[in-house]
């Protein structure tokens, strides 16, 4: 019985006929092309700054800024440096997208859910709504809202007091508002507080897959709220003044301040990007088949129940996608907040600009903010589709 040596595959000859030799070259190419033009943009850009004089670099941002912020959630006076101003700016812009995305998420809910109502009035009137809010500019929008709180509102004397203590005025929302050094301890106790309210729902939820038996959470939930942000005002020196707004000469001092600016962009924002989350909200509830009703109905389960228990569910795997480009848009529409004078990112960058005239530097610190929050925005609804997803075996 006689075997034949094991063949060996003929030598492979490069040449331009070979796939895989002219893809490598065609991306050489490409990389070639691209750092070409970067190389000459970038040396033509220093060459047009030294031939005018002009300084580069970041070291402006040490210097003092000279200029007051009417809106800021850390300390900030005048005398600041220009990198404290431009953080302040990044703040009110996280502060403004982030609640702007809560508000949005949870009236996007209610009126895309309403676009399906059985009520013929309800379902009108949220189509009527959608349709209206979402085919004006945002930009229209953000004036009227301007104009109704600025020029709608009385003045400071003759503000409106719907609670003890709180005014309401062409100056903004004046509410009661926690002073002294415990405040931020207390406000450390209650982000403990919630971070430690997740984790226990998320290990009430493996035990309750591994046993069968539910984790009361309700009750840790309230101790925790209760018992951290009371324990950080205890070891802080128990440092706590509740200010209440009194009027002074012509406007109110102490409490705290929600200003027309930031009322403004945040209603046209949460007003605007609500009519497309409702259109999100209601395109997934209609991509769940009927059967799913009609079986869940035949157990004899209200409507609402159905939804909620069943519907609903299934639709969050189809929305999530959709709904991370209208929070990115969110963010990213917050840019407008210059046009009424809110003191975002963009703001305080064209006030450094205009003082500094580090104009390159400051474009280049506005898209390196809005592309880090446009960023995180993104893995963090990625992360939550891959965790709603199904998994196909």
């Amino acid at each position: 019985m006689s075997s034949s040596p094991p063949r060996t595959p003929p030598a492979r000859r490069l040449g331009w006929h070979d796939p895989g030799v002219r893809s490598a070259i065609y991306q050489v190419l490409a990389v070639g092309i691209v750092a070409l033009a970067i190389w000459f943009l970038i040396s033509n850009l220093l060459h047009n700054l030294s031939s005018r004089h002009i300084t580069t670099g970041f070291a402006f941002l040490h210097r003092e800024a000279g200029f007051d912020i009417g809106q800021t959630l850390v300390a900030y006076t005048p005398a600041s440096t220009y990198g404290r101003a431009i953080w302040i700016g990044i703040l009110n812009t996280l502060l403004v997208s982030v609640l702007g995305v809560v508000f949005s998420t949870l009236l996007g809910t209610l009126v895309g859910i309403g676009r399906l109502s059985r009520n013929w009035l309800i379902a009108k009137l949220a189509m009527l709504y959608v349709e209206a809010v979402r085919n004006v500019p945002l930009l229209l929008q953000l004036f009227f809202w301007y104009s109704i709180i600025t020029e709608g509102m009385p003045g400071p004397r003759q503000a409106h007091r719907p609670l003890p203590g709180v005014f309401l005025s062409n100056r903004g929302l004046k509410v009661p508002a926690l002073h002294g050094e415990s405040a931020g301890w207390m406000l450390l106790g209650l982000v403990l507080a919630l971070a430690g309210i997740a984790a226990l729902h998320y290990w009430g939820r493996r035990r309750q897959q591994a046993t069968g038996r539910p984790f009361a959470l309700g009750r840790w939930a309230l101790a925790l709220i209760v018992t951290l942000p009371f324990f950080g005002w205890l070891v802080s020196g128990r440092h706590l003044v509740l200010q209440t707004p009194v009027l002074r000469g012509f406007n109110f001092a102490g409490g705290w301040t929600l200003s027309p600016e930031l009322a403004a962009l945040l209603l046209g924002l949460v007003v605007y990007t609500t009519a497309f989350t409702a259109e999100v909200v209601r395109s997934g509830i209609q991509a769940v088949d009927v059967g799913q009703w009609e079986a869940a109905g035949s157990l004899g389960l209200r409507r609402a129940l159905v939804l909620r228990l069943v519907v609903l569910p299934q639709a969050l795997r189809v929305i999530v996608p959709p709904m991370t480009s209208q929070y990115l848009n969110l963010a990213k529409n917050s840019s407008l907040a210059v046009a009424i004078g809110y003191p975002d990112i963009v703001s305080i960058l064209d006030t450094t600009i205009n003082q500094t005239g580090q104009a390159i530097e400051g474009v280049l610190l506005i898209m390196a903010a809005y592309l880090t929050v446009s960023l995180t925005i993104s893995f963090f609804m990625n992360w939550y589709n891959r965790r709603v997803a199904l998994v196909e075996r």
